[in-house]
């Protein structure tokens, strides 16, 4: 009881990468900008999407709930971890880290929910081209996404409360940059093997079924694709997948060799690298993969420049 007490009292100690202090400054330069730099990308595809016309299709209203959930995810996580970066260590309170641990896994099952959505729908959109505005109605699109985070967050608050049944005892320190789950565990001096058994379970179902979803519907595009007699064709169908493609390999890559690698096969500074891959390094690559390989939303670029910001600029010049 005393060990509890303490806990609730104090939280935990986030080290960060505290065992390589002569990197501290360089960690935090390199995530402060990426940061940045997912901020901004993803506000300005949202913004895009939003205000453009010409982007109104079931695939860019998906594209702004998968930019929203990328800036949610890395906000939940690095403003906190920026902290932890900058002095070595830092301190977060039980709420706060149970807080940090529901959100990031919510938005995580969420954007794996997403890709496989985005895979269904570029099945119908390459197999299925009749029947599109039918199939991806506008209602079948906004039930989808309701479908996608009332799963997810319902999933992800089993595992809270979950955990917050567990007693935390002495050992306080985190050996991460924010309250992952695994490593919460690893602290309980209760038994977790629910946790572990619900976690190794969430894993199989969540992102073995999203990724099933995804190869089966590819299965179907490239059957329909090489059935194509044109070239030409069958170039524009593929074109319309890669940049889903590319986001998909990013984000289940760094997932998987973190949350399926058995421990014993990867050290924790390996652990907390990859997870700093997908807390960051993939929200910030989605929008520029979309903006820079989709030339619909190139386009949509240029007119938000003439259309807002050009005409800004030449009275601004006037005036001054």
């Amino acid at each position: 009881m005393d060990g509890d007490n303490r806990t609730i009292l104090s939280g935990f100690i986030l080290l960060g990468f505290s065992d390589v202090p002569e990197l501290r400054t360089a960690i935090f330069t390199i995530s402060l900008c990426l940061y940045v730099l997912m901020a901004l990308g993803n506000l300005v595809m949202i913004l895009l999407i939003n205000t453009d016309p010409r982007l109104q299709s079931p695939m860019y209203f998906f594209l702004t709930h998968l930019s929203f959930i990328d800036f949610c995810l890395s906000s939940a996580i690095i403003p906190k971890a920026l902290e932890t970066f900058l002095l070595g260590r830092s301190h977060i309170s039980l709420l706060g880290c149970f807080t940090q641990m529901y959100f990031f896994l919510a938005l995580v099952i969420s954007e794996c929910f997403l890709l496989g959505v985005m895979a269904y729908d570029r099945y119908v959109a390459v197999c299925k081209p009749l029947l599109y505005t039918t199939i991806m109605s506008r209602t079948h699109c906004y039930g989808l996404m309701v479908l996608v985070y009332t799963t997810s967050f319902l999933s992800s608050l089993v595992h809270t409360v979950l955990a917050g049944r567990l007693s935390f005892c002495q050992d306080r320190s985190i050996n991460h940059f924010f309250c992952q789950l695994p490593t919460l565990l690893q602290l309980s001096c209760s038994n977790a093997h629910a946790n572990e058994i619900l976690q190794v379970s969430d894993a199989l179902l969540i992102d073995g079924g999203s990724f099933l979803m995804i190869l089966i519907s590819y299965t179907y595009i490239l059957h329909t694709i090489l059935k194509t007699p044109l070239a030409r064709s069958r170039l524009k169908a593929f074109s319309t997948c890669t940049s889903h493609l590319a986001v998909i390999t990013i984000f289940y890559v760094p997932g998987m060799l973190s949350y399926l690698q058995p421990r014993q096969a990867c050290s924790r500074d390996q652990t907390k690298l990859v997870s700093a891959c997908y807390a960051l390094l993939t929200p910030t690559l989605n929008p520029l993969i979309y903006s820079l390989r989709n030339t619909e939303v190139k386009g949509a670029m240029r007119r938000l420049w003439v259309r807002k910001l050009v005409p800004r600029l030449s009275r601004l010049r006037k005036c001054s």
